[in-house]
Formats: structure tokens, C-alpha cells, sequence
């Protein structure tokens, strides 16, 4: 008897500590675990700096990261859709050209009409747990980026293709961010 309490209090001492850290201690970081979950499809410190940027992540749950992923990505694409437009209008100077002046707009209709306006409404319907209506619109959310490079290679245009490389790669990563989530939550 004289040892069984000894090794009961240490039991006890253990059980408490365990049920402190889970329960009452430091809280478990959400955005590290919604990008966890979806490591395979983008990186991981991309994805929890770009969560954490949108006040209230840390306090979201999976399903409130995926409508901050979309709020992004769309952002981003209303963003390179002024970008590409901007450029199309300053497209006739030097190392552009008609070619690369298509190319621009075609970006910009791209996001415009396409990506951007699909995560807008796949974030709507996100928000109110339309899985299905969400899912059907995900051929359309990642286009532009990869539409817009491809726009740019075939126009010859090296200083177009630059000026729009960092905001379509920032664009597809945002974007295949919410899809990943969006299959996470659904």
C-alpha cells in the first residue's frame, strides 16, 4: 500500500498536466492545421501567412479559412485583372505591341469575367454549405492565371509576360488554396 500511492499521485500529476496542455493550456493553432491539411496542393508557410494576414483566422475553423481563401484569391485576381488592364493600355511602347496589347486584355477578361467572378459566387455558396453549387464552379476559379501565361508566351512579349508573372503566381496559389479547402470541407 505504501507504494501504490506514491505512484497514484504521479499518475494523477500526469493526467493533470496532459488534460491542461489539451484542454486548458495554449490552444492549438487552426491556421497550422488547415494548411496541414491541405499540404499536398500548396505550401504550407504560404498558406498560414496568407491566412494569418485576414483578422480573425486564428479563431476560424476550417470551414471559415476556406471563405478567407476564396476572399484572397478573388482579391488577388481583381488585382491582376487591373494590372493586366493597366498594361494594355501602356501595351504600343517599346517591346509591346498589338500582340502583347491582346494578350493584356485577354488576362484582364480572364479574371474579370471568369476567375474572379466564380470565386465570388463559389465562396457564396461556400459560406452557405452548397457543396455541390461550390464544386461546380471550379473549373472556372483557377483559369485565369493559367490562361493569362499562356496568353503571354504566345504573344512573344517577354516584358508582358514579366509584369504579369508575379500577380498570376500569386493568383493560382490563392486559388488552388480555396479549392483545396473547399474539398477538405465539403
Amino acid at each position: 500500500m505504501g507504494r501504490v500511492r506514491p505512484l497514484l499521485a504521479v499518475a494523477a500529476a500526469a493526467l493533470l498536466c496532459c488534460c491542461s496542455c489539451c484542454y486548458g493550456g495554449a490552444a492549438a493553432d487552426a491556421v497550422a492545421e488547415s494548411c496541414d491539411a491541405i499540404r499536398d496542393f500548396v505550401d504550407v508557410s504560404f498558406c498560414a501567412s496568407r491566412l494569418r494576414s485576414v483578422p480573425g483566422a486564428a479563431s476560424a475553423d476550417r470551414h471559415g479559412h476556406l471563405l478567407m481563401a476564396a476572399d484572397l484569391a478573388a482579391a488577388s485576381g481583381a488585382s491582376a485583372r487591373d494590372a493586366a488592364a493597366a498594361m494594355a493600355r501602356d501595351a504600343e511602347g517599346p517591346g509591346g505591341g498589338p500582340e502583347a496589347r491582346d494578350a493584356l486584355e485577354a488576362c484582364g477578361i480572364l479574371y474579370g469575367a471568369a476567375s474572379v467572378p466564380a470565386l465570388r459566387l463559389m465562396r457564396g455558396y461556400a459560406a452557405a454549405r452548397s457543396w455541390g453549387a461550390a464544386r461546380a464552379l471550379l473549373p472556372l476559379t483557377g483559369q485565369a492565371g493559367i490562361g493569362c501565361d499562356a496568353a503571354l508566351a504566345g504573344a512573344g512579349s517577354a516584358a508582358a509576360a514579366a509584369g504579369m508573372a508575379g500577380a498570376n503566381r500569386e493568383f493560382d496559389r490563392l486559388s488552388t488554396m480555396a479549392t483545396a479547402l473547399l474539398n477538405k470541407v465539403s
